[in-house]
Order: C-alpha cells, then structure tokens, then sequence
C-alpha cells in the first residue's frame, strides 16, 4: 500500500465535494429532475458513484490491511454497486424510446467502465497483491467522469 494514501486522500475529499455539488443540483431542480422519468435514477447513479469512491478509498486508508482483506472489501463493493446498477440500467433501458436508446446505451457503458475495474481490482489484488489496485484507480477516474457528466446534466442541461 506504500505510495497508495496520498492518491486515497485526495479521492476522499474529491468525491465528497462532488456528492455536495450533486445535492445541491438535485435541491435546486428537484421538481423539474423528478419532473422527468429517468433523471431521478441518473442523480442517484451520480450519487452512487461518488459515495463508492469515497467508502472505497476511506475503508483503504485503514492501516494494517492485508492483500486479503482490501480484495474482499473492493469484491463486496464492487459486486453491490454492480447489481444495483444492472437493475437501474435495465430498467432504465426498457423506458427508454427506441430514438433515446444510442445515448442510453453509452450511460450504460460508462457507468459499467466505473464500476467493472473495481471487481478486476478485487481479483487481482486477491491473486497478486496490491500491483491490482491500478484497476481500482481506472474505477475512481472513470466514476469521477460519469458523475461530473451527470452533474452537469443536474445542474445546467436540465434547465435549457
């Protein structure tokens, strides 16, 4: 993990104040996001994202983890956030009109490139060590960029 916490701390402040901008662009346009069938989901994918990275890295930051537990830890994570979001995504997709679904589409490959590296992460790191939290790190980086999109989305997109 030698080298790891300072790459951690900062994804723990960054991911907390992206949640904080995310609430604030869900407080001011709750009526018309809720107004609109699949952006509730889209401000709750948001929202997921960040609160991933920010338990992932702050249960990293805890000293004295084995290879063993942090794998364990990135698995159980991973998969949780994978299952909750096949759902949303499906379910998502089936509302979704046939001219929609090409951007639909691409929210759900994204949101599978944030959230697929942690479960490669846990397995690797489970079978060699921490060199798999590389993969982690693709996760945080992708999860940053699908937030960031949806926030704009929140915040300024829903208003044009």
């Amino acid at each position: 993990m030698n080298g790891w916490e300072s790459f951690l701390i900062a994804e723990v402040g960054a991911s907390a104040a992206l949640t904080g901008l995310i609430f604030v662009g869900v407080s001011i346009n709750l009526s018309r996001i809720l107004s609109l069938p699949r952006l509730p989901s889209r401000a709750l994918e948001a929202l997921m994202l960040l609160l991933t990275v920010l338990i992932v890295s702050s249960l990293m930051l805890i000293p004295g983890q084995s290879s063993a537990w942090i794998g364990g830890e990135l698995l159980v994570i991973g998969l949780i956030v994978w299952i909750i979001f096949v759902k949303i995504d499906t379910d998502n997709w089936r509302k979704t009109d046939v001219p929609y679904r090409r951007t639909a589409s691409l929210l759900i490959v994204i949101n599978q490139l944030s959230i697929v590296p942690y479960i490669i992460a846990s397995a690797l790191v489970l079978l060699n060590g921490f060199a798999g939290l590389y993969w982690m790190a693709v996760a945080v980086l992708f999860s940053f960029v699908k937030a960031i999109v949806d926030a704009w989305v929140l915040l300024v997109e829903i208003n044009r």
